[in-house]
């Protein structure tokens, strides 16, 4: 297979790339070059240009894996997660991102909300799982929200592992969100202990 063809892209796993990404699969050490071809498929379309320095295969491409490169690094969390796994009911098509900067970008139709986190935080691999792309996991998504927000509203935490929340307490560093965090605990023990009094009492 020729270094620099469009079948290296084609065949690769992910959707979108970011330039740097294309001349490393192309293993193309001459930028102009890199860059000459990508423009080249460009405009036969064969490429399909999001943003500068961001390309995808077509207009099929996961729209999750490009929110996680326009700033890197970056990954799905917040409410896109908490939404997905049912802790929130509201709906937001909006993308929801954690990065290094708070940002709202529009990209080819869809708007991105990047939220800062501290660097330490960020980088942490706690609880982020790694696809095409970084994805936060649910209890990693309501950590997430649980330091960025001081008073948000839950709709369902019933699904939520609590060791797991508590496991992830030193990536944040703040002691606050322990009290908090016990707080979202006992709220969820006196519902279900409610709901199994209410049992109890209607059979």
């Amino acid at each position: 297979m020729a270094s620099g063809s469009l079948s290296q892209l084609l065949r690769a796993s992910q959707t979108v790339f970011t330039f740097r990404e294309i001349a490393l699969l192309w293993r193309e050490t001459d930028f102009n070059a890199a860059k000459s071809r990508v423009n080249y498929y460009v405009r036969k379309a064969e490429l399909y240009p999001l943003r500068r320095g961001i390309y995808a295969k077509d207009r099929q491409y996961d729209r999750l894996e490009l929110a996680t490169k326009i700033f890197t690094p970056a990954y799905v969390s917040l409410e896109t997660v908490l939404q997905q796994e049912g802790v929130i009911f509201q709906s937001d098509r909006r993308i929801h991102v954690a990065s290094y900067l708070t940002r709202e970008i529009e990209c080819d139709g869809s708007t991105f909300i990047f939220r800062k986190l501290r660097d330490s935080i960020l980088v942490n691999p706690s609880g982020i799982e790694q696809k095409q792309f970084a994805f936060a996991s649910k209890e990693r998504a309501f950590m997430d929200a649980l330091y960025l927000y001081k008073d948000y509203h839950f709709d369902n935490l019933v699904g939520i592992d609590w060791d797991a929340c508590f496991a992830l307490l030193p990536v944040y560093g703040q002691k606050s969100m322990e009290k908090r965090l016990k707080s979202y605990c006992a709220l969820i023990d006196r519902a279900i202990s409610k709901k199994t009094l209410d049992l109890t009492v209607n059979s």
